[in-house]
């Protein structure tokens, strides 16, 4: 579950430093950004293919509907819940102590957090690693400058590495931005008693 949570956790805590301009403008693409919805299809170190639908509402919503696997990632501005309907098992974390938590903040503070690998005139790819929490691997993550994206740049899609060396790939394709969402959005069918939350 561990490896799966960080294959979607597009940003985490760094030690490292940033560079400035191009790490600036991913922070006014994440402040520009109300809403995303994408295609994503992840590809995990044992070479399976899944594939599904993500939206994101800032600050604190989102959620990873997958189109087969049995599985379900949503955030309700508050809590992280991972659902898994195959054993009726649900797991919660508080958005803001999880990877996603900078992401999904109103106010992303990235100067303190992030290195930026690459920065040319078609993307920006920064390079994540927390030290404090090594269970969470390092991330690879990449935006393509985009005129019609918020901000000017569009997140593509990360490859999550994790401790034990595995790694996890996420593809983005088929992006929207800043469109109305509910919170029925960001609610979940809850298998261990028939109610939905949200």
């Amino acid at each position: 579950m561990k490896t799966l949570l960080l294959a979607l956790a597009p940003v985490l805590a760094l030690a490292a430093p940033a560079t400035a301009a191009p790490l600036d403008d991913v922070a006014a693409s994440l402040k520009a950004t109300t809403s995303l919805g994408a295609n994503f299809t992840q590809t995990g170190a044992d070479g399976r293919v899944l594939t599904g639908k993500m939206i994101l509402a800032r600050p604190g919503k989102i959620r990873f509907q997958y189109d087969t696997a049995k599985l379900l990632i949503v955030g309700n501005g508050k809590t992280l819940t991972f659902v898994d309907y195959k054993v009726n098992q649900v797991s919660q974390w508080p958005v803001k102590s999880t990877p996603l938590g900078i992401l999904l903040s109103s106010e992303p503070d990235l100067s303190r957090v992030a290195t930026v690998t690459e920065a040319s005139a078609n993307r920006v790819v920064v390079e994540a690693r927390d030290p404090k929490r090594p269970e969470f691997g390092s991330l690879s993550i990449a935006f393509a400058r985009d005129a019609a994206a918020p901000g000017g740049l569009a997140l593509k899609g990360w490859t999550a590495r994790d401790a034990q060396g595995g790694t996890s790939t996420v593809q983005l394709s088929g992006a929207t931005y800043n469109a109305d969402l509910s919170k029925a959005d960001f609610g979940f069918k809850d298998p261990r008693r028939p109610v939905t939350r949200g």
